[in-house]
């Protein structure tokens, strides 16, 4: 159609593990590797496995005593910082061909394009265009890649995750009569982006176990079952999808959030999780001093080594930034939802309703003296830590045998 528009999707493969088998010369596509971090133990998550491991039945992000004994491989130690040098350097070539304001970079070894413009503009097909990238970032950056095409960003999307991967060229193509013709009976359902397992689950109970059985059911029972959301599930089973690059670039999220989360590398009681809580806090209230922010509750998340989760909220009386204002209220929230007699696995926590401090707001029970030192004495902790590293200050309680937070700040990402 010529009104159409052309989105790519391009993902890098197994872009981890081809990033350690370019620095090694190895080719991605035939050397066994996994990047995980040994040092640890078995049970450790191989971060990224190569295309070759895979064909051989090795499935991602298994654990390292998953991968048969009988394989040869090379274990790669995770290096985050060389993988976003790699990250750059794919962005760099895409800017030669495209405008940032036509890229999203979904992910970091995935990205949207909207290319629509540029087809004129190099008097090339889609297909060749997208060949021309795929070849260059082998070229000149040793990594392989996988490209969808599509006449709308969800078709792209698609198009990259069941078609491309089954394509000689790792090219996918779709528009909205292709899909139909191509993926209205292929199952299971989750293979399709937005569907999880609980949606797929959810659809399952009226029968429906592909897309076209989507469009076959009465429209009220969806929107019953799912809300707003069954909009969003009938256009896809379609093939639409309104949103668009410019859209995507000019959204603004209404309701702002902060939010951190640990798997803590062994099961932890109840009073060694609230160190790592404490800690949580308290780096948290940098984050939202250094962005000039103020919260306006907080929601702790705890994951036990039974699978079971306990969640409580409570929001503040005056919104605020300072560990001294917040930290009563999470050790509250902690102790009252607290499971004792459970080790503790994980714990997420959120502040919500975060906004830019405007005006200094406060009750008839604050010091304000006192609140101004202590928001001058972390922005002072903040300048030092900027300047000779995260861990040239830390509390004391960050050297107690379960603190995190320091070998943490040795990381990236």
């Amino acid at each position: 159609m010529e009104n159409s528009r052309c989105y790519f999707v391009i993902d890098m493969k197994s872009f981890y593990a081809s990033v350690e088998c370019a620095e090694r010369g190895l080719d991605p596509l035939k050397a066994k590797l996994v990047v995980a971090d040994s040092e640890r133990t078995e049970r450790t998550v191989c971060l990224a496995v190569s295309p070759a491991l895979k064909k051989l039945g090795v499935e991602n992000r298994c654990r390292l005593y998953e991968i048969p004994k009988n394989l040869s491989f090379i274990i790669a130690k995770p290096r985050m910082k060389k993988y976003i040098e790699y990250c750059c350097k794919i962005y760099s070539l895409y800017l030669n061909y495209f405008s940032d304001e036509d890229i999203h970079v979904y992910s970091i070894d995935e990205c949207f394009i909207d290319a629509t413009d540029y087809l004129k503009i190099y008097k090339i097909t889609p297909q060749n265009l997208a060949l021309k990238l795929v070849e260059e970032i082998n070229k000149n950056i040793k990594i392989p890649a996988t490209v969808g095409i599509g006449t709308n960003l969800y078709l792209a999307k698609i198009a990259l995750d069941i078609i491309a991967k089954n394509a000689p060229n790792q090219i996918g193509y779709l528009n909205e009569q292709e899909f139909k013709d191509k993926l209205w009976f292929h199952e299971p359902l989750k293979d399709f982006w937005g569907i999880s397992d609980g949606i797929s689950k959810r659809l399952k109970k009226y029968g429906i176990t592909n897309m076209i059985g989507i469009t076959k059911i009465d429209e009220n029972k969806l929107y019953k079952e799912f809300g707003i959301n069954a909009e969003l599930l009938i256009d896809h089973a379609y093939g639409l999808e309104s949103c668009t690059m410019q859209d995507i670039k000019n959204y603004r999220s209404k309701n702002k959030s902060v939010s951190s989360s640990q798997i803590l590398p062994r099961n932890y009681n109840y009073l060694e999780a609230k160190v790592i809580l404490n800690e949580m806090v308290l780096q948290m209230c940098y984050r939202l001093i250094k962005e000039n922010c103020v919260a306006k509750g907080i929601t702790i998340n705890l994951g036990y080594n039974n699978w079971q989760n306990a969640k409580g909220t409570k929001m503040f009386k005056v919104k605020t930034n300072l560990f001294s204002k917040i930290q009563p209220i999470a050790s509250e929230i902690y102790n009252k939802i607290i499971d004792s007699l459970n080790f503790i696995r994980k714990i997420s926590i959120s502040f919500g309703g975060v906004e830019k401090a405007k005006y200094i707001q406060s009750d008839i029970f604050s010091n304000l003296n006192k609140d101004d030192k202590e928001k001058v004495l972390m922005n002072t902790i903040l300048q030092i830590k900027e300047q000779f590293g995260e861990n040239s200050i830390m509390k004391a309680i960050d050297y107690t045998e379960s603190a995190t937070q320091r070998e943490r700040n040795t990381y990236i990402g």
